[in-house]
């Protein structure tokens, strides 16, 4: 298939969360004979933050974020794609986007909308009935989700989605892997994850109270926003983190920590990629707690679960490297067998096929 896909960034995670997740399955895809245009405005400051130079797995087409027509000159340039996808969270334009893509659609050419936020879309439809995207729902062939499971599905199919199947975050073991320790990440407990609203409280909450419980130990937090943020003595803040070092960020320190957005926790069912990288890294994660963790990690023995930061704090504490380390290498086998990104791919292409979205989940590479 030819593939249109218009995302937030594709070569920059800056401010961008959802670039391990567009890598992956844009890497996958092609890898399984697809070939992809990923459209990216030149926003926020992400192509001054490059973190990989073009891929040779995708052609990537980096426009001007300012002025409509700019994107609309990217919708034409679509033309002709056999399925043209309207990722969530482009950044600019998105309602223009989000409508314009529609245009394209034809007997040859479908069209869908690929949420990496669906939480926050959902949420942001079910409080504002003249919210202009609840039209254009029923007009997609398809809507996909990073995440979310039966809650989202069941949420978009009431907006009128005629199809809705979540193709979850998963690993690309050609960029997430065990590395050797790195001593600038040596620490008891490590934390990465960009400041945002619906995130910072659930950060105080699991990471900042573990760390006022454990003055003694050494803690990280990485990721952009952070810089006047008040925190206690034992934490030291790394700022943006480049995707080059995650692997490092992942494997050296005792632990790491997932911190799931409020909206994300209140769907369930929406692993981050944070969780997929640590497991490749084969780093020991403690995540909050969340419905249908087991479905991807199995608590106790290839994650632990903490309810708060007591908990996150009686985790750490107890834990030896033995320990850290088998439950690590427990979640790397896991996620290698189940949930790589050629997993996902084959998902998809089962879906575009017209196999029963029932069965998506049973496919395997």
């Amino acid at each position: 298939m030819n593939i249109a896909f218009f995302g937030s960034s594709l070569v920059s995670a800056y401010w961008n969360g959802a670039a391990t997740y567009y890598r992956g399955m844009v890497r996958a895809l092609h890898e399984r004979g697809h070939r992809i245009r990923f459209y990216e405005p030149d926003a926020f400051g992400r192509q001054q933050h490059r973190d990989m130079a073009d891929p040779e797995w995708a052609e990537v087409i980096v426009y001007p974020g300012e002025g409509e027509v700019n994107a609309l000159r990217m919708v034409e340039h679509a033309r002709g794609a056999d399925l043209v996808v309207k990722a969530s969270g482009v950044g600019v334009f998105d309602a223009l986007l989000e409508e314009a893509v529609l245009g394209l659609q034809g007997p040859a050419t479908r069209i869908a909308f690929w949420d990496v936020d669906a939480p926050a879309t959902l949420d942001r439809m079910a409080g504002d009935a003249h919210d202009p995207f609840r039209a254009l729902v029923p007009r997609y062939d398809l809507v996909l989700t990073y995440g979310g499971g039966a809650p989202v599905a069941d949420a978009y199919r009431g907006f009128g989605a005629s199809e809705c199947v979540p193709i979850y975050n998963a690993l690309d073991p050609t960029t997430h892997h065990p590395v050797a320790p790195d001593p600038r990440f040596e620490a008891e407990l490590a934390f990465l994850g960009n400041r945002l609203p619906d995130r910072e409280a659930r950060v105080d909450a699991f990471f900042l109270e573990a760390a006022a419980r454990m003055p003694h130990k050494r803690l990280l937090l990485g990721g952009s926003g952070w810089g006047d943020k008040p925190l206690p003595p034992n934490v030291r803040h790394l700022g943006h983190v480049y995707t080059a070092d995650h692997n490092a960020l992942n494997r050296t320190p005792l632990a790491v920590l997932n911190v799931s957005r409020d909206s994300m926790a209140r769907y369930g069912f929406s692993p981050a990629t944070r969780v997929f990288e640590a497991a490749g890294a084969a780093g020991c994660l403690i995540t909050d707690p969340w419905e249908g963790i087991g479905l991807f990690l199995e608590p106790g023995r290839e994650v632990l679960v903490a309810a708060d930061g007591e908990q996150v704090a009686g985790h750490v504490q107890a834990l030896d490297a033995a320990t850290a380390r088998r439950i690590g290498e427990a979640a790397r086998r896991r996620v290698l067998a189940e949930h790589t990104y050629a997993h996902r791919a084959a998902q998809l292409e089962a879906l575009l096929e017209g196999r029963s979205a029932a069965r998506v989940l049973e496919v395997t590479p």
